[in-house]
């Protein structure tokens, strides 16, 4: 089993503790976490055994799992690779595109891998129609949150559209070639709800929706290609495939039948995909430990990180020039 440690014992970071040490992939070595007391609090309520000194528990591990605030993922992944240790962060990667790019080079230098938590790639539903997507050419997303004073401290769109950022990209095969923004901020300093147009080089439009002052929750795509419509709920873990084909010269009394207006018959049915239920963070921890023993890409590398949190830092750089 690979040799784990957590970097920051937060809310998140807590979940990683008990599935690494659930893990039948991992053991679970400690943690380390800035405040001393609080950490010293999680040792005795919970077990796992805390490091004071963050260089000791790199140096016992294989794989250090970053779950720090984002403004110290940059050092703290740098002490990581600089130890020559296999990095999973927590997304965004860095604050800055530099930053990450650091990360990139060195954990090339020293052919480690690196592994970002963008973890609705792993939500089942998602997973299900992977195989479903052919050069989508627009895609509606809405991530409504009710509002949560943790993570106000950076704009919604690093704390939730993210999320559906790094989701589309892994889909469109395209360069992002402009992107458009307005965000409001109700109640923290930076925006609380926003919305982005994504446009790219081969003519795929994404409308992206997000919000943390909703009263419900919501987490949707919706993906429109040629002969197909497919719907993701990343919340209730539910998927609908919606294709077309060439009608049959003799349809079926339930066959639905469209005809467009050059005459052409078409043929609706459903191609819905079963979805097998997970957990999506044990699963994003497992197949990095996957990538680490076979030599194999991460599913969301480095780099998938980096081009997330650039689209991320082009949609807020629009809030400021409004």
């Amino acid at each position: 089993m690979l040799k784990a440690g957590v970097l920051g014992a937060g809310h998140l970071g807590k979940i990683h503790l008990k599935l690494l040490e659930q893990s039948e992939r991992y053991e679970l070595i400690g943690f380390y976490d800035a405040n001393p007391e609080y950490a010293r609090q999680i040792e005795s309520e919970l077990g796992y055994k805390y490091f004071s000194d963050i260089d000791k528990l790199i140096a016992a591990c294989d794989m250090i799992d970053v779950v720090t605030p984002t403004s110290s993922h940059h050092e703290s992944g740098m002490k990581v690779l600089e130890a020559g240790k296999h990095l999973f962060i927590e997304k965004p990667i860095t604050v800055t595109v530099e930053e990450a790019e650091d990360l990139i080079t060195l954990s090339r230098k020293r052919n480690l891998k690196g592994q970002v938590g963008q973890v609705e790639r792993f939500n089942p539903a998602f997973r299900s129609v992977a195989d479903r997507f052919d050069n989508p050419m627009f895609i509606e997303t809405h991530r409504l949150a009710e509002f949560n004073p943790r993570g106000t401290d950076v704009s919604v769109v690093l704390d939730l559209m993210i999320h559906d950022i790094d989701a589309i990209l892994s889909v469109v095969k395209s360069k992002v070639k402009s992107v458009s923004a307005s965000g409001v901020s109700v109640i923290s300093k930076t925006p609380d709800i926003a919305n982005a147009r994504i446009e790219f080089e081969n003519g795929c439009v994404a409308n992206l929706t997000a919000s943390r002052i909703s009263l419900k929750k919501m987490r949707k795509a919706r993906f429109f290609q040629r002969d197909a419509y497919i719907s993701v709920d990343f919340l209730t873990k539910a998927v609908e495939v919606v294709r077309m084909k060439d009608a049959p010269d003799v349809p079926g009394d339930f066959d639905m039948i469209l005809k467009n207006a050059e005459g052409e018959k078409k043929q609706i049915y459903f191609d819905n995909p079963e979805v097998q239920d997970n957990n999506a963070i044990l699963d994003e921890l497992e197949t990095f430990a996957d990538a680490i023993e076979n030599n194999t890409r991460p599913i969301v590398n480095l780099e998938d990180g980096t081009a997330a949190l650039d689209v991320a830092l082009q949609i807020i750089k629009e809030f400021k020039s409004l």
